[in-house]
């Protein structure tokens, strides 16, 4: 399991902090005297799952920045680079969004898109990408990233996060509460021990990883719109189909972990996924080329 999407382990390394900061502060308001709150607990469960999944879109972009070195183009340096922002300029200005900031990370083929917001995303391609494809190839998977921006996948896959984030939290408090109950049955102690604090932050992390399968799934789905979503942006699919299949010949670089969900290329592993297999999306643009 050397790949897991990291908008998904951020997002679970982010959640977890605020769950140890909640302990630690002493926000349990659905621990009582009376046992356990669930309504309270259901509300504190909302508020921390979708803060999490929040504050990791949030800080998506300067994270893709950092992680992955990328170089923003604010001049073009060279033909290269002017070509590269006009082109995301155009697909940009067809799908009806704002100009996303354009920037190249040194690397073996890949690129990505990210943000918060669909009129203020990230675009970035490898120089192995620039290097190895033709630029029409490269076209393509440009127009590959801007239809993930133009769907609003980055959005999307929040609210999904936020939804799995809510149910790990509610659970893992619940099951938490149960353990350290049974754990101190005799005890006249009241409010949480050891055995509830433990518990949770285990299962947090456990049923973390359940529930990024879940998103890796549905990040799997993306990938085929935003190859679909590719071919409406340069009217063909030909390009769309060229390129993946050099990707596949190519052993695409692999992304740092908080940039795979966002990658061009997939990952290792079927359920943590969060790519399908490169001949998967090849026949599926197949099969809609030939129905027309």
């Amino acid at each position: 399991m050397k790949r897991i999407a990291l908008f998904l382990m951020t997002n679970l390394a982010v959640v977890v902090v605020l769950g140890i900061v909640a302990s630690l502060l002493g926000v349990n308001r659905y621990l009582g005297a009376n046992g356990l709150n669930l309504g309270s607990l259901l509300v504190f469960a909302f508020i921390m799952g979708f803060g999490g999944a929040i504050i990791s879109l949030l800080i998506s972009k300067p994270m893709a920045k950092w992680s992955a070195g990328v170089q923003v183009i604010d001049q073009p340096r060279n033909q290269d680079e002017a070509w590269i922002v006009e082109t995301v300029r155009g697909f940009a200005e067809k799908a009806g969004i704002g100009m996303p900031e354009v920037g190249i990370f040194e690397g073996d083929p890949n690129a990505f898109a990210t943000g918060a917001f669909k009129n203020s995303a990230l675009v970035a391609v490898s120089t192995g990408l620039l290097q190895n494809m033709t630029r029409e190839e490269v076209k393509a998977v440009i127009g590959h990233e801007v239809a993930h921006i133009a769907n609003g996948d980055m959005v999307t896959m929040t609210l999904i996060q936020g939804v799995m984030n809510t149910f790990v939290v509610f659970l893992s408090r619940v099951i938490g509460y149960a353990v350290d109950g049974f754990l101190n049955k005799n005890s006249e102690r009241s409010g949480p021990g050891i055995g509830y604090y433990a518990t949770t932050i285990v299962l947090d992390i456990v049923l973390g990883f359940l529930a990024a399968i879940v998103v890796a799934w549905f990040s799997r789905q993306r990938e085929f719109r935003a190859d679909a979503g590719s071919t409406q942006l340069m009217g063909q699919r030909q390009p769309m189909i060229n390129a993946l299949a050099r990707l596949g010949g190519l052993h695409p670089a692999e992304l740092p972990k908080s940039m795979q969900a966002l990658g061009i290329a997939g990952g290792i592993g079927k359920l943590f996924s969060t790519h399908p297999p490169i001949e998967e999306r090849i026949a599926a643009l197949q099969a809609a080329q030939q129905n027309g």
